[in-house]
């Protein structure tokens, strides 16, 4: 093995690209400690192929020291061996690289600013929420929008006012994140912000997003504005502010809902059919019976449990 090692560190050497390919293959199926370093070394090879090749076998070895050298090569300016990088430290991180992930963020490259900002989702360390916050105010989009991604993995994190501009912000990308992220928050004016983005925002998504975050805070000021959004053009805002409707039941939905158990899209049908079992009115009797012939054969089963629970509340 030793013969064979020393081989593989002169095929590094070679002038040759091939070689420098199979040396790199070889160490990494050694999986030999001593394999680190030379492949370490491989990641500063001029060929892009050598580099992706030696963040791999690095990889293979899941040894945490080459964390650091892997950081460095996240800021290639080839595509594939960023990648491969990320995915490598995706593996590796801990909280014991906290520090070098936060000194790598604070570098002026928007793009290696999203890598570092995805693996710290990773380590969930709240000393981050600074850099994090920070990074709202970037003029990049994509920076922007995965900073308040990021928000909602760190522990701990209950409010943060900078964080509620965001969906307000020009690109919709970065509103869809927001929205999303204020379902994790509770700070005292989300809930109107999030109602009035779930009515105006000009993208369904946002819209959308906005539903789902409501549904995670079942806060019963937002009722109103979910159930105007039953009526929004997009099927998926329908179905999500249905389910959100479904955390805090509301007598006042009833006839909005009903009318539902007809929409074009059969996700939104059975929602509605879900909704009205937890209304429990019998008002709502009549339309899911006729709602038992749907086409679609989830909506006629949602529909008779919901059936069978309005039953059983008249009898309790």
């Amino acid at each position: 093995m030793d013969l064979e090692f020393t081989e593989c560190l002169e095929m590094l050497n070679s002038p040759d690209l091939a070689d420098r390919l199979v040396a790199i293959k070889a160490l990494q199926y050694a999986a030999e400690e001593d394999a680190l370093e030379p492949l370490i070394l491989a990641l500063q090879d001029e060929s892009f192929l050598v580099q992706k090749a030696a963040v791999t076998a690095i990889w293979e070895l899941a040894n945490p020291l080459s964390v650091p050298a892997l950081l460095e090569v996240l800021a290639s300016v080839d595509l594939e061996v960023r990648k491969e990088s990320r995915a490598a430290l995706a593996q590796l991180v801990s909280n014991e690289h906290l520090l070098l992930l936060l000194e790598a963020l604070l570098k002026d490259d928007a793009q290696l600013q999203v890598d570092i900002l995805f693996l710290l989702r990773k380590v969930h360390d709240i000393q981050s929420l600074p850099y994090v916050v920070k990074l709202f105010d970037s003029l990049d989009p994509q920076v922007r929008e995965a900073a308040i991604t990021t928000l909602r993995y760190l522990n701990q994190v209950k409010s943060c006012l900078p964080a509620l501009a965001l969906l307000n912000d020009s690109q919709s990308c970065v509103r869809r994140a927001a929205a999303l992220t204020l379902g994790h928050l509770q700070d005292e004016s989300i809930i109107n912000l999030l109602s009035d983005s779930l009515l105006k925002d000009p993208d369904w998504e946002v819209r959308r997003n906005s539903a789902k975050a409501l549904a995670m805070h079942s806060d019963s000021q937002s009722i109103d504005a979910l159930q105007q959004a039953l009526l929004d053009p997009h099927w998926q805002v329908r179905k999500f502010s249905l389910q959100a409707l479904q955390t805090m039941p509301d007598q006042r939905i009833l006839s909005t809902v009903i009318n539902l158990l007809v929409d074009p899209m059969s996700d939104v049908r059975k929602e509605a059919a879900i909704t009205l079992g937890k209304l429990a009115n019998q008002q709502s009797l009549q339309a899911l019976e006729q709602t038992l012939d749907d086409l679609d054969r989830d909506v006629s089963i949602y529909a008779e449990r919901a059936i069978k629970e309005i039953q059983k509340s008249l009898l309790n």
